[in-house]
């Protein structure tokens, strides 16, 4: 049934635009006509073949660059065809008016308003000019955005952050998502870039991957290039544990998490496993807890912050690293008040938005109260990394790849 429903809505939707399609060629030689014409419905044959192998094979067993791939090329073909058929519903509009006005004319009959209707020529350029225009867009976010990474830095006071750590920096990295990239020169010089900014500690807030810790492998020798003087430390977000995959046991996916926790340690990142670690400079102590995914809804609560917290009791500062920032409202607020920072990633910023100033948008918001950028309730803070990576759509509109450069200031 679902088959028949997509299937059916992606008939109708290329039938429609097909008449723009019919209205330009009108006045083409037979050859280039028929070109035209049957080449149209070859995407929709394509399409309906994917949607089929969607939804009754296994798509998930393709390496996941070919299947984003795959996914994108249908996203961005009915997104635009639907801009286009917009403006042909438009024409049609203006020919039913019309053709309603045949009836109620009482002038010469030679020059009825609705005795000849033809589909505007004008239009029907437009609306296949309107179509162009989402996968010109989507095609610009993918070869202009994907790697377009850029430094957001900010800076926060905190009352009890000891003197030894005064000008702490901290680089933050967050959804690296490597089975999607498809440019390793472009991602070794986002890792690049960090490193020129020489941070004292470097975070990453999860999603190392998309479904298999087998992507990761050949980009090891890149990010393990990630160093900085007081450690590079690690968490897992939702994406790392197999569960969007269709493993053939279950042993075969408590496999796979076990040799995605051997990629952190080959990359010289500290996993933190509801875990947490003690900084001591100068006889003073600051605390980093790393917690396992914790996601609000459907996502899978895999952390322990209670587990994290034990034991931090004597450090001044306490630093939380947790994939998804719902948790902060969920949890950490409520129960934990001497957390003082979390830094999570998880919503990408949707990899679409816009950021003028002071003002940012993007339809990330609708699904998360914090999405991007830095949050303040009280004494307690959260930053959300837009992400390194990308995933389903491989590319950014308006939503630069993020590397984020917090100091901590003494209040």
């Amino acid at each position: 049934m679902t088959f028949l429903i997509f299937a059916t809505l992606m008939l109708l939707i290329d039938y429609y635009l097909f008449q723009a399609i019919i209205t330009v060629s009108k006045g083409w030689t037979p050859v280039w006509k028929n070109v035209l014409r049957f080449g149209f419905w070859i995407p929709t044959i394509l399409s309906i073949a994917v949607l089929s192998w969607w939804l009754f094979g296994d798509p998930y067993r393709q390496s996941g660059g070919t299947w984003t791939w795959i996914r994108t090329a249908l996203l961005g073909s009915y997104l635009s065809k639907v801009f286009g058929i917009v403006v042909v519903f438009m024409d049609d509009i203006t020919r039913g008016v019309k053709w309603l006005a045949q009836f109620f004319y009482r002038g010469d009959p030679e020059h009825l308003p609705g005795n000849a209707i033809p589909r505007s020529e004008f239009l029907a350029k437009t609306a296949l000019v309107a179509a162009s225009i989402p996968f010109g867009t989507m095609a610009y976010g993918i070869l202009s955005g994907a790697h377009d990474y850029r430094v957001k830095r900010v800076t926060v006071k905190l009352p009890n952050l000891p003197k030894s750590f005064d000008g702490l920096k901290i680089g933050h990295v967050s959804d690296i998502h490597s089975g999607s990239f498809f440019n390793k020169t472009a991602v070794r010089g986002g890792v690049e870039m960090m490193l020129n900014e020489k941070p004292d500690l470097i975070f990453f807030t999860g999603d190392l991957v998309n479904n298999e810790s087998s992507e990761v492998k050949d980009y090891i020798n890149i990010f393990d290039k990630f160093k900085a003087p007081l450690g590079v430390y690690s968490v897992t977000g939702n994406h790392d544990y197999g569960d969007y995959h269709r493993w053939d046991s279950t042993e075969a996916k408590r496999r796979n998490f076990k040799d995605l926790m051997e990629a952190h340690r080959l990359m010289n990142f500290k996993l933190l496993m509801n875990q947490n670690h003690i900084i001591e400079q100068g006889g003073e102590k600051l605390a980093i807890l790393g917690n396992e995914n914790w996601g609000g809804g459907r996502f899978s609560k895999y952390g322990r912050l209670d587990l994290a917290h034990q034991g931090t009791n004597e450090a001044a500062v306490k630093l939380l690293l947790s994939h998804d920032p719902s948790h902060w409202d969920a949890q950490v607020r409520p129960s934990y008040k001497d957390i003082d920072v979390m830094f999570s990633g998880h919503t990408h910023g949707f990899q679409f938005g816009i950021e003028l100033g002071n003002f940012k948008w993007s339809p990330s918001q609708y699904a998360y109260k914090q999405w991007a950028g830095l949050y303040q309730e009280g004494s307690q803070y959260l930053y959300v990394n837009r992400g390194f990576g990308y995933l389903g759509y491989p590319g950014r509109i308006g939503m630069p790849p993020e590397l984020t450069i917090m100091e901590l200031k003494r209040a």
